[in-house]
């Protein structure tokens, strides 16, 4: 009897002969067997600097890029819990970086899609994290404390960027926590949000190294 994960992979390969993509780098990324070899930062950070979260239905002149949303989920993780190790912060950073390849599909077209949209999702994050020096799932209390932290940007987002106000933050998109007031979400270029993701993700890289040292 095959497995669900082998079910699965066999209904994508159904609908999709060709399940790899070709990046700029020149890696061939295999959507269903995602390897980690084939998974580079430069990749992710042009991804994501030009993948616009809440549809690019955002205040501004430019998008708010999930490059920038990864930034300001780091800069919420270290002010919940100051003493975060680099690998805290990387798995913080690295968080919504699938969506490098399946894009940052908004709540109610995730729903439509279901289970094997989410699949690939997971897969591809398990690569990336072990990728870049982390475990394939993070501990559950880091779970928990990065999951806040994407709560309170999303929440601040809907705010500041989104066009809902705190009330229908709460009642309409569901979210306990409240937005940030002391922050300004300020939109930017592709090439400064991917210039700034990178910067933060080297930073972070050589922490860590200090850290297992």
């Amino acid at each position: 009897m095959e497995s669900a994960t082998q079910a699965t992979a066999k209904r994508l390969a159904e609908h999709a002969p060709r399940t790899w993509q070709r990046m700029l780098s020149g890696r061939r990324l295999n959507l269903l067997e995602p390897s980690p070899l084939d998974i580079e930062i430069e990749d992710i950070a042009l991804g994501l600097s030009r993948n616009t979260r809440w549809n690019g239905q955002t205040n501004g002149e430019h998008g708010w890029s999930v490059a920038q949303h990864s930034d300001l989920v780091v800069d919420i993780v270290r002010y919940l819990e100051p003493r975060s190790g680099a690998d805290v912060l990387m798995a913080a950073k690295l968080h919504d970086a699938s969506e490098y390849v399946t894009h940052d599909l908004i709540t109610p077209l995730k729903a439509v899609v279901g289970d094997v949209f989410k699949e690939v999702e997971a897969r591809l994050l398990q690569a990336i994290r072990i990728r870049f020096g982390l475990s394939a799932q993070p501990a559950p209390e880091v779970g928990k404390l990065i999951k806040r932290a994407d709560k309170i940007a999303a929440a601040t987002e809907a705010v500041q960027l989104a066009g809902f106000s705190a009330e229908e933050a709460r009642t309409v998109l569901g979210f306990r926590e409240k937005p940030l007031k002391d922050v300004k979400l300020t939109p930017l270029p592709v090439a400064e949000a991917e210039r700034r993701f990178l910067g933060g993700f080297r930073a972070l890289e050589n922490a860590m190294i200090l850290q297992k040292r």
